[in-house]
């Protein structure tokens, strides 16, 4: 990808009620091969997009937010179509609301954003192959050690808002 602010997409539901646009491409991609993910997803595992709530701009419809539980006993809100129910985003209670974890599969192109990493692959599905290249985790991951300092630099702008 080129720099930040020469990236946008569009996105949405299957029904096309609600549709989005990424104004800038994400901090960082992740593709989560947890039992909580897998079992939320009804797949092998969920690709998320982090980027800043205030880069994903709503051009239709209202996602209804369905708190959820998780692993952390945090939760999270899914962000659902209240038409068709596809899930366009998460977040998550420690980033809180500044933080969106778009569903990469609702993107119209998804393959313009592939995941930088693969986490928590000591429950992926055995027959899911990681590819060459991409860092992989059994569990999580120190951020300063594989995030771009860039989106390291982004992410610490949310924090101190």
């Amino acid at each position: 990808m080129t720099n930040v602010t020469e990236f946008t997409a569009e996105g949405g539901c299957t029904c096309r009620a609600v549709r989005y646009r990424l104004t800038s491409k994400p901090m960082f991609v992740h593709c989560c091969h947890c039992s909580w993910c897998q079992r939320e997803t009804g797949t092998a595992f969920a690709l998320n997009a982090m980027i800043e709530a205030d880069r994903v701009e709503l051009l239709s419809g209202a996602p209804e937010a369905v708190n959820t539980p998780s692993n952390s006993g945090k939760g999270q809100k899914i962000s659902r179509c209240p038409t068709c129910r596809v899930a366009v985003w998460s977040n998550y209670a420690g980033a809180g609301d500044a933080v969106r974890f778009v569903r990469v599969g609702t993107l119209d192109q998804p393959s313009r954003l592939p995941p930088d990493v693969h986490i928590f692959t000591s429950t992926k599905q055995p027959w899911v192959a990681l590819p060459v290249g991409t860092p992989a985790f059994e569990e999580f991951y120190r951020r300063s050690e594989v995030w771009p300092a860039e989106s390291l630099a982004r992410r610490e702008a949310l924090l101190n808002r």
